[in-house]
């Protein structure tokens, strides 16, 4: 076989293959169904250039261009930690922006009902000996609230509530398929104990005791709550009014995105939780806790807010990075 008119006839399919194996940008369907056609054809030249006239320069160039077409064909996968870093940057805060609205009527319903109950709580006596004995609520407003941050080591507490907390969201989101309900159950269960304990110790003038010990882990970990309980509801009204989409795409959709939602919530509640844990009964200084729960709540929203925001508006909802693999072809 004459090498060099062999190079000739197929130079130009080879640069070609080279050109979209190389590109950095996302290949068309015309492109991607020319690239899966020029790399079976290098695959063949290769197998010919072998067999007639093992050239070792000529080998080793399309043995490596076979190589890179095999892998892009494939679907080649992206490092870890490039992974890592659009989840974060790009998925997470784009499903979590997208709820925005659900998570903010979740906020504004939620803290009315449990500062109503407060309120209710801490004006009615009756109520109050309804909860327990006068003895056991005196235990828990001057002992037992301030105590719990600190019966335990800080690393065993914090892990202690960082699972339990993302336990709580878990159910929140997962079962919101059920149309809301167990989502409904856990936001008014969480709002029921937060409502009645700030009842009781404002009842008993330890008011400032419970926002000073609450708002520092508080602000933040109630934020991840709500959010999940949005995307719970949001998967939950899916099922029921689906809108122009078919409901099975529609519930998928949704899905992918609640995963993101889930995924990203566990970092989140992993941060409330150090706070939790090493901050919340640690830290003597009510304005320091206080302080550093601010900080963690701001740099959370402005992080949702900023990078879901820009995400959101360059077509991203949190589901695209999650969506099935699927083989593209031209139109």
């Amino acid at each position: 076989m004459d090498v060099d008119a062999y190079v000739a006839a197929h130079d130009g399919e080879w640069r070609r293959l080279e050109r979209l194996v190389n590109s950095s940008r996302k290949l068309t369907g015309e492109e991607i169904d020319e690239l899966v056609e020029l790399y079976q054809r290098t695959a063949t030249h290769l197998s010919v250039v072998r067999s007639s006239s093992p050239d070792p320069q000529l080998v080793g160039r399309l043995s490596v261009l076979v190589a890179r077409g095999r892998a892009t064909v494939a679907g080649a996968q992206a490092p870890m930690w490039r992974d890592v870093t659009r989840f974060a940057t790009v998925a997470f805060p784009a499903a979590a922006y997208r709820l925005r609205w659900w998570w903010a009527a979740i906020v504004v319903v939620g803290n009315v009902f449990a500062v109503v109950l407060a309120v209710w709580i801490a004006r009615n006596p009756d109520v109050q000996s309804s909860v327990g004995s006068d003895s056991a609520i005196r235990q828990l407003v001057d002992h037992d609230f301030a105590n719990y941050y600190t019966e335990h080591s800080a690393s065993s507490f914090a892990f202690h509530v960082w699972v339990n907390n993302a336990w709580v969201s878990a159910v929140a989101l997962m079962f919101g398929i059920l149309l809301g309900l167990p989502t409904l159950y856990v936001l008014f269960m969480n709002q029921l104990n937060l409502g009645l304990t700030a009842g009781l110790m404002f009842a008993h003038g330890k008011g400032a005791v419970f926002f000073g010990l609450i708002l520092p882990h508080g602000m933040l970990e109630l934020s991840a709550v709500y959010l999940a309980c949005a995307a719970g509801l949001r998967l939950g009204w899916t099922v029921i009014d689906p809108g122009p989409r078919r409901r099975g795409e529609a519930l998928a959709q949704e899905g992918r995105a609640l995963i993101a939602v889930a995924i990203g919530l566990v970092g989140v509640l992993f941060v409330s939780g150090l706070i939790e844990g090493f901050v919340t009964g640690w830290v003597h200084e009510t304005w320091l806790r206080i302080g550093i729960g601010v900080l963690a709540e701001a740099a959370f929203l402005t992080y949702v807010v900023v990078l879901g925001r820009r995400a959101l508006q360059a077509g991203e909802t949190g589901a695209s990075d999650l969506e099935p693999d699927a083989v593209p072809v031209a139109g």
